[in-house]
Parts: C-alpha cells; sequence; structure tokens
C-alpha cells in the first residue's frame, strides 16, 4: 500500500505542505479550522511521518543497541524487560542482539551497531571478552554506552553493577554460619570480571572464618551451564567426599549439582549445603529448593537505561557527562538446600 505524503495531503486541501506540517506538529500559528482538515484528511488516508527523514534532520535514530551473553537466561531476560519498559515510555526502539558468550560475535555485533548509527549502547561482556578494542572504539567515537553486569573495569563508561565481592562472601558466609567448613567453589571463566569478583568473594569469606583456601576445591566453568554443574559435583563426590559445602556461580550450574548429587543420593543440605546466584524463577520450585543471592535484574536493566539517557540527552547538547557507576545490593534468599538442623 502507498504511504501518503505531505506533499498529496498540501495539494488536496490547496496548502502549503510546510502550512500542513505545522498542522500535524500543533503550530499556534496555524488556524483550528485548516488544523481540523489537516488532521481528518491525514487519519482518513492513514498518514505516518517519515521517521527516516526525522532521523536525518535531527541526526537520532532514536534507536539503542542491546547486546547481552544469553536472551534466555532469567536474569538478562529482566534486565531486558526493564530495559524495554523504560525505552518505550521514552520513545526509543531497542535493538537486542546476543553474543553467545563468544567475543568475535560480540565484535561484529557492536560493529554492527555503529554502522546502524544507533543513538546509544548498552552491554553485558561476554565469558570470552579479553581484548577490549571494540568497547574502546564505542567510547572514541563518542557513541553513550554503558556497561552492565558483566563489565571491563579499564574502559572509561558508565555502568551498573552489584558488588559481587560482596555478594559472593556473603553466601559463602551463610554456608559457614550452617556449619560448613570444607566449601567447593564451582566459578566462572577466569576473563569475565563479575566472575573474578565472586571467587575473590569466596576466598575472602573463608580467609576471615580461619579457613585454609584449598585451591582443589575451585572447579572452573567454560560455558557456566547445568551440565558443567553436573560433571563438577560428580568430581566433587568421587575426589573430595568430605566437602560439605557447595557455592555456585550461578543456580544454573547450582541446579546441575543438585541434580547429580539426587541421582547420586547425596543428601542435602545434611551432607553438602548448596547456593547458587542471581535467585533464578526455577530456584523455588525444584527439590530441595535453593538459596540463592538475588540480583535484582529488573532494577539493573531501568538503571542502565536511565544512564544512558542522559549520556543520550548530553550527545545532543554536544556535552560528554563523566561516567557514572551505580552499585544494587543483594541479599541472601535461603530455602531448603542450606536448611540444616
Amino acid at each position: 500500500m502507498k504511504e501518503t505524503t505531505l506533499k498529496e495531503i498540501a495539494e488536496q486541501l490547496g496548502i502549503s505542505v510546510t502550512t500542513v506540517s505545522k498542522a500535524l506538529k500543533g503550530y499556534p500559528d496555524v488556524s483550528p479550522k485548516t488544523r481540523k482538515a489537516v488532521m481528518e484528511l491525514a487519519e482518513k488516508w492513514h498518514y505516518q511521518p517519515n521517521s527516516f527523514a526525522v532521523n536525518l534532520r535531527t541526526r537520532e535514530s532514536r534507536t539503542i543497541g542491546l547486546i547481552i551473553p544469553e536472551v534466555a537466561h532469567h536474569f538478562f531476560s529482566n534486565v531486558i524487560d526493564g530495559i524495554i519498559g523504560q525505552a518505550e515510555q521514552h520513545g526509543y526502539l531497542v535493538i537486542i542482539l546476543q553474543s553467545n558468550e563468544s567475543l568475535e560475535l560480540e565484535k561484529k555485533q557492536v560493529a554492527l551497531l555503529m554502522q546502524k548509527r544507533v543513538d546509544g549502547i548498552l552491554m553485558s561482556l561476554s565469558n570470552e571478552s579479553n581484548d577490549d578494542d571494540h568497547l574502546r572504539e564505542i567510547v572514541a567515537r563518542g557513541i553513550p554506552f554503558v556497561q552492565f553486569d558483566k563489565i571491563s573495569k579499564l574502559i572509561p563508561s558508565s555502568k551498573v553493577i552489584i558488588d559481587d565481592r560482596a555478594a559472593a562472601a556473603s553466601a559463602v558466609q551463610h554456608l559457614i554460619d550452617k556449619g560448613c567448613r570444607r566449601i567447593a567453589h564451582i566459578r566462572g571463566p577466569v576473563n569475565p570480571q563479575n566472575a573474578i569478583d565472586r571467587f575473590m568473594g569466596y576466598k575472602k569469606a573463608l580467609q576471615d572464618n580461619g579457613i585454609a583456601f584449598d585451591p582443589s576445591l575451585v572447579y572452573t566453568c567454560e560455558r557456566v551451564t547445568f551440565e558443567e554443574g553436573r560433571a563438577f559435583a560428580a568430581r566433587i563426590v568421587d575426589e573430595h567426599p568430605d566437602v560439605d559445602g557447595l557455592f555456585a556461580i550461578t543456580d544454573l550450574v547450582a541446579v546441575g549439582a543438585l541434580d547429580l548429587f539426587n541421582e547420586r543420593k547425596v543428601a542435602v543440605p545434611e551432607r553438602i549445603a548448596v547456593i547458587g546466584f542471581s535467585n533464578w524463577f526455577m530456584s523455588q520450585v525444584i527439590n530441595p529448593s535453593l538459596s540463592s543471592i538475588e540480583q535484582p535484574g529488573r532494577e539493573i536493566g531501568e538503571a542502565a537505561f536511565g544512564l544512558l539517557l542522559e549520556e543520550m540527552t548530553a550527545a545532543r547538547e554536544q556535552t560528554r557527562p563523566q561516567p557514572r557507576t551505580v552499585s544494587f545490593p543483594t541479599r541472601v534468599v535461603e530455602r531448603k538446600s542450606t536448611q540444616r538442623n
């Protein structure tokens, strides 16, 4: 179906294109009679503004790019909800891209978003991200840019985070308070900052309680999957029968471990108490229900968009604000997997 133009409306009503444009925008120098005629005809002919032409004039696309490692992850789905809700309120379209934890794909997606001239970029880094050149390119071009969750501390951009080190320490402290002394940790890959910080929080909690750190009790994921949780849980049972506590990098990994423990008839929490991270919705319906660290995904998404909006507004005004970091609190959600008598 052919789109109606301003020129066609103007010719039909015998007025100028400028008058039609002003009438549609509510300019006060257009008479009520003319404005009414323009609005009625525009509605009758299903007129839609040419957003591409508007964007050329304003140098805005009214779109932002969002790159996340995994769309299906409970935490990231909540982040997406928070971002989209705020973006819609402010008239922005969100282009969502999934890096699949691949640095190569992440770089291609950054290049694509820059090519599309999005107004800003939101990103949680992939587990493979150990090269910041593509992130530095975003900053160098002056594109509004906000990192969240998995970040690079080396990049001068605004960030939305939690205190992963303190959150992990609280998880391990919870296990210690339940009587655990031989605590294993299934950690994330070596690159992401949040995996590093959670590992450091694990070590700090042990140190603060006079428990010696044993590197043989640390198992490193490559993809942070259910299957890795199962595989490492089997190794824990076989290699360290004295382990009485487990802190997993995410709930998905922890659920994999619980599945293996159930299969091997390892009593949870009587023999091994288990705690995860992110408070995934499945954590409360599995058996036993999983204790976890609550991570406020929706609020993180809303805050990330808020910071990006500030930067996009500053860019329109040709100013450049100092990067800011917003940190959200976390808490332990206790369930049956750590509830010892």
